[in-house]
């Protein structure tokens, strides 16, 4: 099959980090992804939990590497010319599976680049037939339009991304610990304050959130805001529902993510009369998990969804059980995670 020519960039991309409803964490990972045609490569990808080789939590060295190998000015890492395109979140290690692809210049006389031969490699070898992509690509890319994407890349790692930080401000001091150390775990630095009175505007410009308690009043929370808006930071803030850590951590990791929408899988979250409405944009699996408070403020947690959902709208009808007192619905696939409070 030949190559055919396709538009070639990159996006800032995460994998949305997260407390399971069983209790295992899902670290967070900010990456680079491929964006070809237009659209996120991984989403072609259907339900694969990956990131790209280009992590922003991976020392400098090894990020430059990475690029000057896609820009074929280093040797293949695997045989036959491959590439790791993505890789395992939790380890990266190819033991746990890698979609990789060959890439190679067109040989035509062009300085094309072509990706080809995609597969999923669990080790030296990639068995195209048994474990190819056969439904993507050849994808030939214009090698000016390849090298100015790659190249920017090298020119902003010379300066590490800040880290992804957030503060948490809320009356209940037991409850913001609780979510600063499982924030903490997934990977997301959190501090807690009373406020952001006397923080350098410096500080506040590392912050990607702010978490608001219940508890915090209006003034409270105009204030913060001011500091912000006076240190020139466009900064997500999130309104806690209620004081369920998985659900708080699925708030922010949701108002973290500000990618545009095209570049999302999941693009809408209600709760209302006993069902789930989901908008999706590509083909993934979707978990829904329910979590509700009950007259004793006790936690109450019911997984109520899971299953792939194909592009578009989708009504999903709810467990009885899972609408009663005060109720949220937490929607996760890879790469995405909305939050929505239960309406009657």
């Amino acid at each position: 099959m030949s190559a055919e020519y396709a538009t070639f960039g990159l996006a800032p991309a995460m994998r949305a980090g997260g407390v399971l409803a069983n209790g295992d964490f899902q670290v967070h990972r900010d990456f680079v992804d491929f964006i070809v045609d237009g659209r996120p490569l991984l989403f072609q990808l259907s339900d694969l939990d990956a990131v790209s080789p280009l992590a922003a939590d991976i020392p400098p060295a090894i990020f430059t590497g990475h690029v000057r190998s896609l820009l074929l000015e280093a040797e293949a890492p695997l045989a036959g010319g491959r590439y790791v395109i993505y890789g395992c979140p939790e380890c990266e290690g190819l033991e746990c599976g890698a979609v990789t692809a060959a890439i190679e210049p067109a040989g035509d006389g062009t300085d094309d680049v072509v990706w080809r031969d995609f597969a999923w490699q669990t080790d030296e070898h990639a068995d195209l037939e048994l474990n190819g992509y056969h439904g993507i690509g050849p994808f030939r890319f214009r090698g000016a339009e390849y090298r100015t994407a790659l190249g920017r890349l090298l020119a902003e790692a010379a300066e590490p991304p800040a880290r992804r930080r957030v503060l948490l401000i809320g009356a209940r001091v037991a409850v913001l610990a609780k979510l600063a150390a499982a924030l903490r775990t997934i990977g997301i630095g959190a501090e807690i304050v009373h406020d952001a009175s006397g923080v350098p505007a410096e500080e506040l410009r590392t912050y990607g959130a702010v978490a608001f308690g219940r508890a915090v009043g209006e003034t409270q929370r105009t204030a913060v805001r001011r500091q912000f808006e006076q240190a020139g930071v466009d900064i997500a803030y999130v309104d806690g529902l209620a004081p369920i850590i998985p659900l708080l951590v699925a708030q922010i990791e949701a108002a973290l993510d500000r990618g545009p929408e095209t570049r999302r899988r999941l693009t809408g979250l209600v709760a209302a009369d006993g069902a789930a409405g989901l908008e999706v944009t590509s083909t993934c699996r979707v978990r829904i998990t329910a979590y509700r408070l009950d007259r004793l403020y006790r936690t109450h947690t019911l997984d109520v969804f899971d299953d792939v959902l194909g592009p578009g709208r989708h009504r999903i009808p709810l467990d009885a059980r899972a609408t009663k007192g005060e109720a949220f619905l937490v929607a996760r696939t890879t790469g995405s995670v909305l939050v929505a409070p239960m309406t009657r």
